[in-house]
């Protein structure tokens, strides 16, 4: 029997890290957008869009809508657009203080849970210190991310723990491509070849 660490079975993979719209991204749904990539193997990958809120949805609403009651729901908790597949199901990435039985734990103390049970625990304060609640989810199929990265179409960076949960969606992408040390005007849409 083989034993496999978890480094040589994700080596070349994405997983916990960042895709970075480029600027000519035609996908409108994707355009300028962050997101963070829960699971990336040669079987696909999974990521979360975290930068674009939804604001005609708030959290007490959203737990008045999965009827689960709470005296004081935290609305300061905002609800983003996760991508567009599944809307209707929910996401939780959050910091690893918090771990069920269901949670993945994707690394750098970031964990992922889908259940009812994590949403029920923030409404009432018990649930993770840091935490995104996002709506539906960004989907690829085995090697589509690979081509879309290898067409120009994202760029990927290390992730960062504050760009995730911190506040001003509205500028997280600019600041994930300052963890590349670059800025949006200086990128160009074409690839190049040598």
């Amino acid at each position: 029997m083989v034993e496999h660490t978890s480094s040589s079975i994700e080596e070349g993979y994405l997983t916990g890290q960042f895709l970075i719209a480029m600027p000519q991204m035609a996908d409108p749904r994707f355009a300028q957008t962050v997101i963070y990539l829960c699971a990336h193997t040669a079987d696909g990958a999974m990521g979360l869009v975290i930068n674009r809120q939804i604001d005609s949805i708030t959290f007490p609403g959203l737990l008045r809508q999965l009827e689960i009651e709470v005296a004081d729901a935290d609305d300061q908790i905002r609800v983003m657009f996760g991508g567009p597949v599944e809307m209707a199901r929910g996401f939780v990435l959050h910091s690893q203080d918090y771990v069920q039985d269901s949670t993945l734990l994707i690394g750098d103390g970031v964990g992922l849970t889908a259940t009812l049970e994590i949403l029920k625990d923030m409404a009432r304060g018990a649930g993770p210190k840091r935490c995104l609640l996002a709506l539906g989810y960004a989907g690829w199929a085995a090697g589509q991310l690979d081509h879309e990265i290898q067409a120009n179409g994202w760029l990927h960076a290390p992730a960062d723990e504050n760009l995730i949960f911190g506040d001003e969606a509205g500028s997280k992408w600019d600041r994930a491509l300052g963890i590349l040390g670059i800025s949006a005007a200086l990128l160009s849409g074409e690839a190049g070849h040598a």
